[in-house]
């Protein structure tokens, strides 16, 4: 295996990582967000403590910010061993797409044409920011 395609295989592992991990955290978030419901709603009747003992007690809260720590860092690890010009905008657009499909799969969310567009036309970006 030449050293160029090893080195493309550990960057896009490293992307992959931080991808999933992020991906993981938005859809756990979110979930818990909808679970908890509207926290101007519970702020009102328990004041800022009760908003906040809702949030940091929800399960599905505490995993989705794990899983962004992990992605945070994963993004520094890859940042210390590949180029910013390709890690960051590959990571953080690969996200925008995979988020796209995660919410349509598991929160059930209504995608227009337009979204899975943009998320087609954000893959041709990376595609040729990979060449």
């Amino acid at each position: 295996m030449s050293l160029l395609h090893h080195s493309s295989l550990v960057n896009a592992a490293m992307i992959g990582c931080i991808v999933v991990a992020a991906t993981f955290g938005d859809v756990l978030i979110a979930s818990a967000m909808r679970q908890i419901g509207d926290l101007d709603v519970i702020k009102e009747k328990n004041g800022l403590r009760g908003a906040i003992v809702a949030v940091i007690t929800n399960a599905r809260f505490f995993c989705g910010v794990a899983a962004m720590a992990v992605s945070f860092f994963s993004l520094l690890f890859a940042l210390s061993h590949a180029d910013l010009s390709l890690i960051a905008p590959a990571s953080a657009s690969l996200t925008v797409v995979t988020n796209t499909i995660a919410a349509k799969l598991f929160l059930k969310e209504n995608i227009d044409k337009r979204r899975w567009l943009a998320a087609i036309c954000v893959c041709m970006g990376v595609v040729l920011l990979a060449h």
